[in-house]
Parts: C-alpha cells; structure tokens; sequence
C-alpha cells in the first residue's frame, strides 16, 4: 500500500479545480459573475452629454446675444438682424468644426502625450519623493523636538515663573 504525505497544513484545494483553467462551467460561471475592473480605454462615450463634469459651464457658451446686441432705439432693419444672427451662429459652428477637424485630433495627441508624462512623473517621481522626505524628516522632527524639550522648555519655564509675579492694573483718571 501507497502511504499518502501527511501534511501539516492540509494544501488548498479548490473545489472547482485550478484558478487559472478550470474545469468545470460553475466557476466559470462565477467568475463572471465577479466585480470586474472596467477599462477606461474601452468604454463608451456620450456623444449626446459631451461635458458630463461641465467643465466649460462658465467659460464658453457664446451665443449671438452675448457678444451682438443692439440697445434700445438704435435697432437695425429686421433682416439683417436676421442675416446676422444666422451668419453668426452658422460661421461659429461650421468654423469649430473644421478647427477641431484639423487641430483637435494633433492636440489630443499632445495632451495625451502630455498627461501621461504628468502621471509618469507623479507616480514614479513625486510621490516616492515626498514619501522618502517625509520617512526622513520624521528622524529630523525626532531630534528637533528632544532639543526644543530640552533646552527651550527649561527656558521658557524660568520666564514664565519670573514674569508670573508681575500684576498689571489699570486705572481710569477721571
């Protein structure tokens, strides 16, 4: 007869067998039905809502009646009020268009570029930086504070004691 090793620690089993091939549909099952991480490269865009966080609210909503308006009594004949509200409105949409046509594209290659130095360089730079001086200042904060203890408590002590017996009174002369 074959002796079975006995262990210590009995080894993990997994009742529906290896994580990483299992073999059988109950874990597949269940795997699915885990919280997964959503990649931020593949989701959808709102081509209805293109501001969701409304970051341009204050900045850039120019219509025809926030730059042309004309006061009482000084109107223009109707039809080129007309004319000019339509030239307005028309040249603003069509010219963005075409501007974001062909510079939106490179400009989103640069702020891609950009941003993505930004984070590099926050995650492997600054924050490693600021963790290591504030692990090394807290050795310097040790020290400061035994000297500020030892020499400045006593000090300051004695001049509270001395300055203690002082009584000041005011009197109002009439």
């Amino acid at each position: 007869m074959l002796s079975v090793p006995e262990y210590i620690h009995s080894p993990f089993i997994r009742k529906q067998g290896n994580i990483y091939k299992p073999n059988n549909k109950s874990m597949d099952n269940d795997s699915l039905n885990e919280k997964t991480m959503q990649d931020v490269h593949t989701k959808e865009i709102d081509l209805v809502n293109r501001d969701p966080k409304h970051l341009n609210d204050h900045v850039v909503k120019v219509d025809f009646e926030d730059v042309i308006a004309e006061p009482a009594g000084t109107y223009s004949f109707d039809g080129v009020w007309k004319a000019s509200f339509t030239t307005f409105t028309v040249t603003k949409y069509w010219f963005y268009r075409l501007l974001t046509a062909l510079v939106g594209i490179p400009l989103a290659l640069i702020w891609g570029i950009f941003f993505a130095i930004l984070s590099f360089l926050h995650i492997w730079a600054v924050v490693p930086c600021i963790k290591s001086y504030l692990i090394e200042i807290h050795c310097v904060s040790q020290v400061y504070s035994i000297c500020v203890h030892t020499f400045c408590d006593p000090l300051f002590e004695a001049i509270g004691k001395c300055f203690s017996s002082i009584r000041v009174t005011t009197t109002k002369v009439v």
